[in-house]
């Protein structure tokens, strides 16, 4: 809630600060009456208000009101992990292992985790109703990965029996028992999906997310700017941070609708009950947000302790694909605040094609992207939250970028055979084009170091040139899946992909160190809800009872 400059304060303080002031001649008397004598000096009569000028009050209380300066911020590094994984159409058994996607190990404060192809791109999947299955099988794998125990020691689900750790045997058995789980719902789903009124019963993303997400996730769509206000409290200010409005808007009908009428779909997938699902903030890692279109996939997972720090959640989608609309291509924006500092995610999936000028096609998408996706506006307290992409304070994008390397099949794995990826990306399109300001100007990838991601042939380590004999079939070998970032405060701690073999494509990971502005402790409790209300009451007349007393004469303010 903090005023830089006169005009902000103006455009929220009363009406009547707007008006003449009256002048009362001779009221030196009753100048006692005022607390603070602050204004410069004149030769003539010192003025009388009723209330104070604007320059007063800012001086009175600015620092009580507006608590969020420079003086009163930090910075503090948060480590995110992003990855982006095209996986082909293919639907995900209980038996993947995610280590290639999301490392175990990597314990990052924020994951980003995007897929393009959840579902085969067919006319079916684009034109028709979406299937939640997948999604909801990535959900389950995600979770399952994020929240099992590192070792048998960690306390990490923080199951607490008589103030002491969960039993070796307890740990295992709870972990072998959410595994079977797992794989019976998985076959439970097949069975449901396999069934002709099975698209009738398919569950909303909505229901699906729901025991993964804290359970007031409906503040994570709130504000959460510098001046510590209960909720309630900016319902009443005359600053008030509204509702959040956005894209897809929180049924609270369908919030609070009772878990167990999913379980006859399936789609408790990972073995929760409605019992179970009450102690998901047990979890090491809640789930923010989510986002489905047709198959791209974009999911934000942050540490439960980081949860109540985060706001301002919204999602914004952007259709490129058929006649340049519709969402077999195009993307999933996600947009946050983490303490003081805004972020937004981008997962993409834009055109395909290896032809020469395609790669225009792709700068198109781009710069479409940045043009139409908009956030909603759903705050008015203290700075202006981004509505747009480059307006954030850090950007992350990822996803099948599509891009491809402009060299024949036959140079290109000659270079692959030397491993010499430098002269392989000096023919990178992504590359070339950004070079030349026809996209992605001013953002940053890291260098790469690794072999292109795309086109392998199923379950193996071959590009698929390499196993067909038809030309018509055979794709150049290209970095499609690409992370790249925008904005200061960023600085990228390794760059790499995966090698599992579910699909044609590679994942690729990327780490990140970025700097977030937090309030300073002690400005938090300069700035409670009493400085606040006594900040309002000084902007009030003084008594005319209180000034008669204090000075024992008729006069008084008029």
């Amino acid at each position: 809630m903090a005023f830089p400059d006169d005009e902000k304060v103006k455009g929220c303080r009363p009406k009547f600060f707007g008006t003449k002031e009256k002048k009362v001649a001779k009221r030196t008397d009753c100048q006692s009456c005022s607390t603070f004598k602050s204004g410069p000096s004149s030769s003539k009569s010192q003025s009388s208000s009723p209330f104070r000028t604007l320059s007063e009050v800012r001086s009175i209380r600015l620092s009580h009101l507006l608590g969020h300066s420079s003086s009163s911020t930090k910075t503090e590094p948060f480590r995110i992990f992003v990855s982006t994984w095209n996986v082909g159409g293919n639907t995900p058994t209980a038996e993947l292992n995610l280590n290639d996607f999301l490392p175990a190990d990597d314990d990052s404060d924020i994951y980003v985790l995007g897929f393009q192809e959840i579902v085969p791109l067919n006319a079916g999947n684009v034109l028709v109703v979406e299937d939640n299955e997948p999604a909801a099988k990535w959900l389950a794998l995600i979770n399952r990965t994020l929240n099992k125990p590192v070792d048998n020691n960690a306390d990490i689900f923080q199951h607490k029996l008589h103030s002491k750790l969960m039993p070796h045997s307890s740990l295992d058995s709870t972990l072998s028992q959410s595994s079977s789980n797992l794989d019976a719902s998985f076959s439970n789903r097949s069975r449901t999906a396999s069934s002709s009124s099975a698209i009738f019963q398919k569950s909303s993303l909505k229901s699906i997310r729901k025991p993964y997400m804290p359970t007031q996730r409906k503040l994570l769509k709130l504000c959460n700017c510098s001046v510590e206000m209960t909720r309630k409290s900016y319902k009443d200010a005359c600053f008030g941070c509204p509702q959040a409005y956005a894209n897809e808007t929180d049924s609270s009908e369908e919030d609070d609708t009772d878990d167990r009428s999913n379980d006859a779909y399936g789609y408790l997938v990972d073995g929760m009950s409605s019992a179970a699902s009450a102690s998901r903030d047990q979890l090491k890692y809640n789930l923010v947000s989510c986002k489905r279109m047709v198959g791209i996939f974009i999911t934000v997972w942050a540490k439960k302790e980081l949860v109540h720090h985060i706001g301002h959640v919204r999602t914004s989608c952007v259709g490129r694909g058929i006649m340049g609309y519709l969402g077999n291509k195009g993307c999933i924006s996600v947009s946050m605040t983490l303490h003081q500092t805004s972020f937004c995610f981008i997962c993409s999936h834009l055109a395909s094609g290896e032809k020469e000028g395609d790669e225009l096609r792709r700068n198109l998408d781009v710069l479409e992207i940045l043009r139409l996706t908009q956030f909603q506006r759903i705050c008015r307290a203290g700075r202006r939250i981004p509505e747009k992409i480059l307006d954030h304070d850090r950007v992350i994008w990822l996803g099948d970028l599509n891009y491809r390397i402009s060299l024949s099949y036959e140079d290109t794995k000659k270079l692959l055979t030397e491993n010499n990826w430098d002269a392989l990306f000096e023919k990178d399109q992504l590359n070339i084009e950004r070079k030349s300001g026809r996209v992605f100007k001013g953002w940053s990838e890291e260098k790469i170091y690794f072999a292109p991601t795309y086109k392998y042939s199923c379950n193996s380590d071959s590009y698929a040139g390499e196993t067909t004999t038809s030309k018509r079939k055979r794709r150049t070998p290209a970095w499609c899946d690409r992370i790249l970032w925008h904005g200061d405060g960023i600085v990228q701690l390794s760059y790499f992909r995966g090698e599992s073999k579910f699909s044609d494509h590679r994942p690729v990971c990327g780490t990140f160190i970025v700097h977030v502005e937090t309030q300073d402790s002690k400005s938090k409790r300069r700035s409670s809800n009493t400085n606040i209300r006594i900040g309002a009451e000084e902007l009030l007349p003084t008594s005319k009872n209180k000034c008669n007393k204090n000075k024992g004469n008729k006069g008084g303010w008029t």
